[in-house]
């Protein structure tokens, strides 16, 4: 038995083999497998090819709608800072227009065209019939 080499019959058996290829002795022995070398095979790989691409095609969406969404949300800002300064404008604009509809400021303003208000209250006229 000094010249014997085991060599590997299938998966799980082992057979002792000596110079003259004459089995001595088998042996069950449990290989321990390389699952990621099996998972990682050519065939595989081919047969899940449009699962490839549909997960590509998904994850292109996914930063497509990123940045889709990004630039809605400058939108929304751009336009709340729009209606921001529209509001005070109309502000702006409404007190203007109250101050100068005031009486006072009315009758200055008239007072440069030469019109004078009348000091003397209204007359009722009376019609008889």
């Amino acid at each position: 038995m000094q010249n014997c080499v085991w060599r590997k019959e299938n998966n799980d058996r082992y057979l002792l083999m000596n110079d003259e290829n004459k089995t001595v002795e088998t042996e069950d022995k449990k290989v321990p497998r390389n699952y990621l070398k099996d998972f990682f095979k050519y065939r595989w790989i081919t047969r899940n090819l449009a699962f490839f691409l549909f997960l590509a095609f998904i994850g292109v969406l996914y930063i497509a709608n990123g940045h889709t969404s990004d630039r809605t949300i400058r939108d929304i800002s751009r336009l709340e800072n729009e209606i921001k300064e529209l509001q005070y404008e109309y502000k702006t604009v409404k007190s203007e227009v109250m101050l100068k509809s005031e009486e006072s400021q009315i009758i200055k303003a008239v007072e440069k065209s030469g019109l004078k208000t009348n000091k003397e209250l209204p007359v009722r006229v009376k019609v008889t019939e």
